[in-house]
């Protein structure tokens, strides 16, 4: 039942990435150049003239600009590579509180990096125990639990996977421990009406506003079982008392 029935636990998991460092190496040690390695001096050679020449036509590709200030990353300049950008190292930091991440652990969050303890505050608290929610998270009675904190508040039976019923103030109780605090109780036997292990309903017979089980529903005087249906073998009260026929007959007579 749901209510009461557990509902489906959410798993929640955190990608925990490292950020790298790049950078762009410059070239090797001086020694015999081959041809291929002359035609790219060359190269290189002329694309430095030109852009001392005319430095306000430099063009840098998409994937050299920092990720966060979206500003050209210099050749020679370290970089972080996270989250598939590339940032200067001043402008990785934590999307919260702006500590630099450069080889830290971080979280990414809405594809935003996040400290530890950044991104802890973002999750959900558990119901019973206040602390976050880092790995599984069951979700019942419109709050979120640890599986273990999800628990019976009378016995402490954990309830993840199994039926439950809440009170009124809606704590969560085991079926059984549910019905001996708040089953009516039989007139007979004193005992709490509720359902045989294994089973989710039960009778309970109401007559002269007084409850009773099935098996103790019977005539006060000679202890026949009594009939729920409006028969000759049902109830024949008289003065408060349940009685059968007979011996409501007898009673009446004296």
């Amino acid at each position: 039942m749901r209510g009461p029935r557990v509902s489906g636990a959410s798993v929640t998991r955190a990608a925990v990435c490292v950020a790298s460092i790049r950078s762009v190496r410059s070239p090797g040690a001086p020694g015999p150049l081959t041809l291929k390695e002359v035609e790219e001096l060359e190269q290189l050679t002329q694309q430095l003239m030109q852009d001392m020449e005319h430095p306000q036509r430099q063009t840098v590709a998409a994937n050299e600009l920092c990720g966060r200030c979206h500003q050209p990353l210099a050749r020679a300049q370290p970089a972080v590579r996270a989250l598939g950008q590339l940032f200067h190292i001043a402008c990785f930091t934590c999307h919260q509180c702006t500590q630099q991440l450069q080889g830290q652990q971080f979280y990414s969050l809405e594809g935003a990096p996040y400290c530890e303890g950044c991104y802890t505050d973002t999750l959900e608290k558990c119901n019973t125990c206040g602390q976050p929610i880092t790995d599984r998270m069951l979700r019942a009675t419109g709050k979120a639990y640890h599986p273990q904190c999800f628990t019976c508040v009378v016995c402490a039976r954990p309830l993840e996977g199994t039926s439950f019923i809440v009170d009124q103030a809606n704590r969560p109780h085991c079926v059984p421990d549910y019905h001996k605090q708040y089953a009516p109780r039989c007139s007979v036997c004193s005992e709490p009406i509720m359902p045989e292990p294994g089973r989710d309903e039960t009778v309970r017979v109401v007559a002269l506003d007084k409850n009773f089980h099935m098996k103790c529903y019977k005539c006060e005087d000679c202890g026949k079982p009594l009939s729920i249906e409006a028969d000759d073998n049902g109830c024949f009260p008289l003065d408060g008392h349940v009685l059968c026929r007979k011996c409501h007959t007898g009673r009446a007579q004296t």
